[in-house]
């Protein structure tokens, strides 16, 4: 099988076409690329990523973007994988600079210019505020909100020595987030228009070195608790930096926009 690996801040993903896949019903192709996500993704008997990403024909964009995680879970929606996927359709001429790409958590938009790709979020929804939640038997106050994907944000000032994977983990699984369990985002205020960010990934299973959703859902929470105001600059556990825009329109979050770098690395071929 063909595919093309790429990076945006650290976030890496295999790319495919399903033309390169084998044909069947919806429900044994979603058992296939479920499969060869688990294999694909695993960093010590295959290519290693952050996930898989399978470029669909769409009868409402110009083509389906399907996420799947190391774990074969599917996702609704990847930030960053969405600009991965926008450079390499630009790149393919599957479609124009500007582009819209279909996936399970609406229609998005993204644009090229470059190794620059600024990709439409979801609207941000379900928004919950201070919840006060036990994690280890110590209470923790979090915000939940939902850019795509579910996310749990819990502001710090000791980013560095806070652990990401064993707190994660307990807010991924909590029971107030059951059953489908939520990503967790560590978040420290930088200045009046930074923040830095390190995000624990469900599907992955641990930290990773960016989250585009993540980083879209720590800005919008720091911008209602911290009075930030867009663009917002957000710092990644690679060290690279996002961008985040978003408007406030009747109380309300929306044209929620993620922009950054991303590359494609390299083509290559895996034997299945």
């Amino acid at each position: 099988m063909e595919f093309t690996k790429a990076v945006a801040t650290g976030n890496d993903f295999i790319i495919v076409e399903s033309r390169a896949l084998r044909a069947g019903g919806a429900q044994e192709a979603k058992t296939y690329l479920s499969g060869l996500a688990r294999k694909v993704c695993d960093r010590k008997r295959g290519v290693g990523a952050d996930g898989l990403l399978v470029i669909e024909p769409s009868e409402k964009a110009d083509f389906r973007m399907r996420i799947f995680n190391p774990d074969g879970s599917e996702a609704e929606m990847c930030g960053n994988g969405s600009r991965c996927i926008a450079l390499y359709a630009a790149t393919k001429k599957i479609a124009k600079n500007e582009m819209t790409i279909d996936t399970i958590a609406g229609a998005l938009k993204a644009g090229v210019k470059g190794d620059i790709v600024k990709v439409m979020l979801p609207e941000p929804k379900d928004i919950k505020w201070n919840l006060c939640l036990d994690i280890n038997k110590c209470p923790y106050k979090l915000n939940f909100v939902n850019t795509g994907v579910p996310h749990v944000i819990h502001f710090t000032k000791d980013l560095e020595n806070i652990d990401v994977k064993n707190i994660g983990s307990h807010i991924r699984h909590h029971g107030e987030f059951a059953p489908e369990g939520a990503n967790a985002d560590f978040v420290k205020i930088d200045g009046k228009d930074t923040i830095s960010i390190r995000t624990y990934e469900r599907g992955v299973e641990d930290e990773t070195l960016a989250c585009g959703t993540g980083a879209v859902a720590s800005a919008i929470i720091a911008a209602e608790t911290e009075k930030m105001a867009s663009p917002i600059t957000v710092r990644t556990r690679g060290g690279e930096m996002l961008k985040v825009y978003f408007e406030m329109i009747e109380g309300n979050f929306k044209n929620a926009y993620l922009e950054g770098k991303a590359s494609l690395v390299y083509r290559g071929v895996i034997e299945l």
